[in-house]
């Protein structure tokens, strides 16, 4: 399939008249079947009922007899097998194409009939092959035939069926390419359709790897916490605080796989802010967070909320921080952790990442800090100030001097 910047579904484009009319005729052509054998006999009566009962009439059988039947018949057979080369490479069949117009120039020297009889090559061939093969074996034939009545004294009689031929010829090559055409559409509406369920696929691989992975961290860390209170100290009343933490935390990544699924969920800046509080306190962890988040662009805080929920779950996981610090500004947000990390491993969750700052025409850098632990850092550039209305010099009260 042609492309230049878009896709070609017609003759517009060099590429496009040389393609098969029929792309993927390999799998798509006509098996076996005797239908269009049997509908090809009832095309083929005008012209063979005639010439047969011509020959018929013929006094002796001679060679020349014998060869205009196998021409003639030859030629007939050519017309009603042809859809079975739609499964063959495109030089065979340009080669049957060209074969059988060939037989249908010598049908019309060999014997009296109507030039009319050339319209089965040429119309086989704008269906067979490509839009400017057709096109130039066409004409030759065309041209061809006129040739012949023109030799033999017929032209002025027959020139009206040439004629017809080719405008039926035209009317025939513009279906094939509507065929062609057709056949882009529908592959173009496949190919849709799989770049659709993948992409839905990945959103949704996505999200769940940025909820259930920051969820269960939480979970896990706040079960081990009151694990460790009902070991040492016996807090029964903070254990059970912790636990009520860890149902409610369960209840809302429920609600949020549901509302990932229907794509329904939207993500709070200001309510993973808090997430992250409660997360890394649990976890031990010093947090040094905003308290706010009005300084974000409100258009950028839901890609932020992922960053920051990402960010915090790696935290969590793998850093082994005891301190993490996060700060936010218009555009930007950043959160360093004093982990033992010593190089950056790219992972589903920066991928991820970088695909929504992407959406958003931001970008994710993360890089290693002197002493080791992870600096992550989002931005997103400042948009562009629309042209402002020029301002109206005020005058001073009282007019001018």
């Amino acid at each position: 399939m042609a492309e230049s910047g878009k896709r070609r579904f017609g003759l517009d484009s060099k590429e496009s008249w040389w393609e098969d009319p029929l792309p993927g005729a390999h799998a798509r052509g006509p098996g076996g079947g005797p239908r269009w054998p049997i509908m090809s006999v009832v095309f083929l009566l005008p012209f063979l009922i005639p010439i047969t009962r011509s020959m018929l009439a013929e006094p002796a059988v001679t060679p020349g007899l014998v060869l205009t039947a196998v021409v003639v018949y030859a030629y007939c057979a050519c017309y009603a097998v042809f859809p079975f080369f739609f499964r063959r490479e495109r030089r065979v069949k340009l080669a049957f194409g060209i074969v059988m117009n060939v037989l249908g120039l010598v049908s019309l020297t060999v014997t009296d009939s109507s030039a009319f009889l050339l319209l089965y090559g040429t119309a086989v061939l704008v269906f067979l092959v490509p839009a400017a093969w057709s096109v130039l074996v066409d004409v030759a034939t065309l041209l061809l035939g006129a040739v012949i009545l023109l030799a033999e004294g017929r032209f002025l009689a027959d020139y009206g069926d040439l004629i017809t031929v080719g405008s039926i010829t035209l009317a025939m090559f513009f279906m094939a390419n509507l065929v062609r055409a057709v056949r882009r559409l529908e592959r173009a509406n496949e190919e849709i359709a799989t770049l659709a369920v993948a992409n839905e696929r990945q959103r949704v691989a996505r999200d769940l790897h940025d909820l259930l992975g920051h969820s269960l961290t939480t979970i896990t860390v706040k079960a081990g916490l009151a694990r460790r209170v009902l070991e040492s100290a016996g807090d029964i009343p903070r254990a059970v605080e912790e636990i009520r933490e860890v149902e409610g935390l369960t209840r809302s990544a429920l609600s949020d796989v549901r509302a990932t699924v229907s794509e329904y969920r939207e993500v709070s800046l200001s309510a993973e802010l808090a997430g992250a509080r409660v997360a890394l306190r649990a976890a031990e962890i010093d947090a040094d967070l905003p308290h706010a988040v009005d300084n974000v662009r409100p258009e950028f805080q839901p890609a932020f909320g992922y960053v920051l929920r990402e960010a915090v779950t790696n935290v969590l996981r793998h850093s082994g921080a005891k301190q993490v610090k996060v700060r936010l500004g218009a555009t930007w947000l950043e959160v360093e952790d004093d982990g033992t990390a010593t190089e950056v491993v790219p992972g589903n969750g920066l991928r991820g990442l970088t695909e929504r700052l992407d959406a958003v025409g931001g970008t994710l850098r993360t890089s290693v800090r002197p002493g080791g632990g992870l600096l992550v850092r989002a931005e997103v550039p400042r948009p562009e100030p629309s042209p402002a209305t020029p301002a109206v010099r005020a005058e001073p009260a009282g007019g001018l001097a």
